[in-house]
């Protein structure tokens, strides 16, 4: 073990004491003596005490906590200790291959210690700077640099060098907040050790230590003599016979007990401020959560094809930046954020970690770009080029920059390019935020999610409606790894293989499934899935982010926290599997009215007394609608004189959907109240849906309603306040006529479209949604002109046969629509097929004794909608707002201007307004407030 090679026949104790009289100029040799005994015991007895002092020495100096550099020199004795501390305390892994190939300069060492003098090297530089002579590349390069700069001025602010020294920052040179930065020096081959702790030993802030690896190199042993040479406590050599490669030197920094750490390649000489520098910046609030380097990249532009080209390709200008570039003469006087530093990174020790987060594509080559991409991922921290000024190279963090400018072996070989471009394409698809993404942010409408490939079929025809619809841009993002690799995936879309190689967006392989490998604990997945939707999120602003809603529990967690982050709106939206393909018509939504998705609650909320039979119906086709996921609250509102059959029924009643609430008079109310008082809204997100337990419903009724809301009055590029209502029933009759005409829309519309759904001044009582604003305002009206005699009322409309009607709600919301020139939805489908129908049965109304009108079943109860009623809408979707045809009361084409005017006419509103003017509404109170003019 050790440096010393001997002969092993030798006895120690000769080969010991033959060593010590060679090193302290003994030159005789110790003669045996023959003639008298006396003499022999005195000599020995000379060598003992000799022998003593020495041993007392040796075992002095050689104790691990004296610091041979910094005690007295006692010649002989300090320098031997040195020798035969260094053999003792090396690792034997590091040295033993060494160690009989050496011996004999090691032990000739022992007596002459070694200066820097004597065995440094020095790189010789004997080429100039390369300088392009390419006018159109150096106005490409130069214009993108401004167009980074100009854009990261106006977002977080450009400093220059005395701008950032300028900044208060915690640590200070004088103290007491000195920082401790270990620095880590990666040798091979290149001679530039010496220049490198020369000038660190000069810094005008001292280092803490400094670490010189070698890992498989073969110039070792000159390596390990320089830093023995330099004699010095704070320098330590650190060496394997493995080459760690190049992320080895990071898991080193893992061990350092500093503030701070600061890892130089090779080729970086930095000047004798870099260290008071970087750690003045490192201190400010602002950059705290930084990396800071010297040399950085900018990663490549979107191409005018929708295509990301190699960081290597020439003559263009979306190949990015490297930055400075003396090629191009771009120096960096401001400091710019990059997408990842080359040659040298100074960081807080905190987050060296994050670099293993995830594990490298490769370890082989890329650890600059995936230490940028793992801490803006995970610590959203950024990666920064500091300025210099020009005038002082010792402000330069490569004060000889050509040595890293030939030496940059990542675009050299073809292989190596490669391998880095699939690396940083990968980054970009799993979320990393590069400066083309912060400069360009992009605007989707959807961006799906699969965690397996079954979600991926399930989700298929929807993304492919979005995709196939003009104007709509949608991407899907799968789990990768065993959950779901993108070969798979695109198999399921029937996509050809090449979708997950091309530099285009189109799919997204996040690597969860390889992230999480064996581990059985829910940290990695929901880390992974949140730190890469998070980055996709915000660089594409989805209006909305679509997935399944019996999605792995952890994944549905992390996807709602990544769409939480995005200032920008992004909605998370859950779909059962079952409605997938129900709700291709998401696609015709436009971007703006889709993230208002989950905005509404539409409650259900039923009158029934004492038709148990009519109610088991209504509740059945209810059960089998599709509901979106969504959540439905269902209210059961009975009058007093319920029978008990009907309370069995709705106590034993089951909804999934929602909260189930019941409510029971205690004074018989009759119809008017228990319709009016069925609903209160709490929002303005609040729509209530009336139903009488004679109404039944088509399955596709929940989607109607939704559809019909997202299109027309939560799309806030539609403005159509007029609309208070969307009516699930299609009229055979002219209601408010005395004759009570029959009457039959895809007849009426047969011109513009026959199935075209169109605004009615009547509101529906068969089965109709309204709406929080004009619901509040319809019991405000209603108290106030409520009448037990409907001849007493002052509200008389030319020809209506409702001026006649008593005890009825519907009396009252005809009165203040046609004043107020409000309209209803309603849909117009083949055969008048609705979305509800009404059997007739006998109640308040129908076949009362009171009521004189004679009905006629056939002319109120309709056919169901079966079926997807998109087949059957004007080029398959809802027409635009101003495509709307609108009648008036009397089912007379009139426009919504025309509406208005003649309800101004009228002049029987609870405010006294002139013809030009209806009443103005505080639809959070529904009280009237004053005239304006329409």
């Amino acid at each position: 073990m050790g440096f010393f090679a001997r002969n092993p026949n030798t006895k120690s104790g000769e080969y010991l004491e033959g060593m010590l009289n060679d090193y302290v100029g003994g030159k005789t040799k110790v003669r045996a003596q023959k003639s008298s005994s006396a003499r022999l015991v005195t000599l020995l007895t000379c060598f003992q005490f000799a022998f003593a002092v020495y041993a007392t020495f040796l075992l002095y100096y050689m104790t691990p906590s004296i610091d041979l550099g910094t005690k007295p020199d006692f010649t002989w004795a300090t320098r031997f200790a040195q020798k035969w501390k260094n053999h003792f305390l090396v690792q034997p892994f590091v040295v033993s291959r060494y160690q009989e190939s050496s011996s004999s300069l090691i032990q000739s060492e022992i007596f002459s210690p070694v200066t820097p003098a004597e065995v440094c090297e020095n790189e010789k530089i004997d080429f100039v700077q390369k300088k392009s002579s390419d006018a159109l590349m150096i106005k490409l390069k130069t214009g993108l640099y401004e167009q980074v700069l100009d854009h990261q001025s106006k977002t977080h602010g450009t400093e220059t060098l005395a701008e950032l020294m300028a900044m208060k920052s915690r640590y200070d040179l004088k103290g007491p907040n000195i920082p401790k930065v270990t620095v880590i020096l990666n040798h091979f081959k290149r001679k530039t050790l010496c220049a490198q702790l020369e000038s660190l030993l000069h810094q005008t802030l001292p280092f803490h230590h400094v670490w010189v690896l070698s890992f498989g190199s073969p110039n070792e042993l000159s390596l390990r003599r320089i830093v023995e040479s330099y004699n010095d406590t704070r320098i330590s050599f650190i060496s394997s016979s493995y080459d760690f490669k190049y992320y080895g030197r990071f898991q080193m920094a893992l061990q350092t007990e500093g503030d701070l750490v600061y890892i130089l390649d090779d080729d970086m000489i930095p000047g004798r401020k870099m260290l008071q520098i970087l750690s003045h910046v490192a201190g400010t609030e602002k950059y705290k959560n930084s990396v800071l380097g010297s040399i950085g990249r900018i990663l490549p532009f979107r191409q005018k094809d929708f295509t990301f080209p190699s960081y290597r390709k020439f003559r263009s200008k979306e190949a990015g930046l490297y930055l400075p570039d003396p090629a191009y003469d771009i120096t960096v006087d401001k400091i710019v954020k990059v997408d990842f530093l080359s040659s040298s990174w100074f960081l807080s020790a905190d987050l060296i970690k994050t670099l293993f987060i995830e594990k490298p594509m490769t370890f082989m080559t890329g650890e600059d770009l995936h230490l940028s991409y793992q801490l803006q991922k995970y610590r959203n921290a950024g990666s920064f080029v500091l300025p210099v000024d020009p005038k002082d190279k010792e402000t330069w963090g490569d004060s000889e920059h050509r040595l890293a400018y030939v030496s940059e072996t990542t675009v050299i070989f073809k292989d190596i390019v490669q391998v880095r471009d699939d690396q940083w394409w990968k980054a970009l698809s799993t979320g990393y935020i590069t400066q083309w993404a912060a400069m360009y942010p992009q605007k989707i409408d959807a961006l799906f999610y699969a965690h397996t490939v079954e979600e991926v079929k399930v989700l298929a025809p929807l993304l492919e409606k979005f995709r196939s619809t003009v104007g709509k841009k949608a991407y899907i993002a799968v789990s990768g790894g065993n959950f779901c690799p993108c070969a798979d995936a695109a198999s399921a879309l029937n996509w050809p293989l090449v979708v997950c190689r091309e530099r285009r967006f189109k799919i997204f392989d996040l690597e969860v499934g390889a992230l999480s490998g064996i581990s059985n604990s829910e940290v990695p997945v929901v880390q992974a899935v949140y730190a890469s939707m998070k980055g996709l999120i915000k660089m594409h602003n989805p209006s909305v982010v679509i997935t399944v809603n019996d999605i792995d529990p952890n994944v549905m967690k992390a996807l709602k926290m990544a769409t939480e982050t995005n200032t920008n709106g992004s909605v998370l939206i859950l779909l059962p599997r079952s409605s997938v393909s129900k709700v291709l018509w998401m696609a015709d939504l436009r971007a703006t009215a889709l993230p208002n998705w989950n905005r509404m609650r539409i409650s259900v909320n039923i009158i029934t007394q004492n038709r148990v039979q009519s109610l088991t119906r209504l509740l059945n086709s209810l059960s089998n609608a599709y509901y979106l996921g969504d959540e439905v609250p269902i209210s059961f509102n009975m009058d007093s004189k319920v029978d008990e059959a009907t309370l069995k029924h709705v106590k034993s009643f089951n909804w999934p959907h929602g909260p189930k609430t019941i409510r029971r008079r205690i004074i018989q109310g009759g119809l008017i109240r228990a319709v009016s008082e069925s609903w209160y809204p709490s929002s303005d997100d609040d729509y209530g849906l009336l139903l009488e337990d004679d109404i039944e419903v088509s399955p596709y009724y929940y989607l109607w309603i939704k559809y019909a809301l997202l299109a027309y009055h939560y799309d806030p590029q539609i403005a159509l306040p007029e609309l208070s209502s969307i009516s699930l029933y299609t009229p055979r009759l002219v209601e408010v006529v005395k004759e009570r005409p029959k009457w039959n829309g895809t007849e009426f519309f047969k011109n513009i479209h026959p199935n075209t759904p169109y605004l009615h001044q009547l509101p529906c009582s068969w089965g109709a949604v309204f709406f929080p604003k004009q619901w509040r305002e319809f019991y405000v009206y209603m108290n106030m002109r409520f009448t037990e005699d409907a001849k007493q009322n002052p509200v008389q409309i030319p020809k209506s046969r409702t001026n006649g009607w008593q005890a009825s709600w519907k009396k009252f919301l005809i009165d203040m629509m046609y004043l107020r020139g409000y309209v209803t939805l309603y849909p117009n489908f083949p055969n008048q097929a609705s979305f509800s129908t009404n059997h007739m049965e006998p109640g308040a109304h129908i076949s009362a004794k009171d009521n004189v009108v004679k009905h006629d079943k056939s002319d109120f109860e309709v056919p169901l909608l079966k079926e997807d009623f998109r087949n059957f809408l004007p080029n398959g979707k809802m027409p635009p707002a101003s495509k709307l045809p609108s009648l008036n009361l009397f089912n007379q084409a009139v426009s919504l201007k025309g509406l208005k005017a003649a309800g101004a006419k009228l002049r029987q509103d609870v405010i006294g307004c002139n013809v030009t003017e209806i009443v103005h509404v505080d639809h959070d109170t529904g009280l009237p407030s004053h005239c304006a003019k329409f």
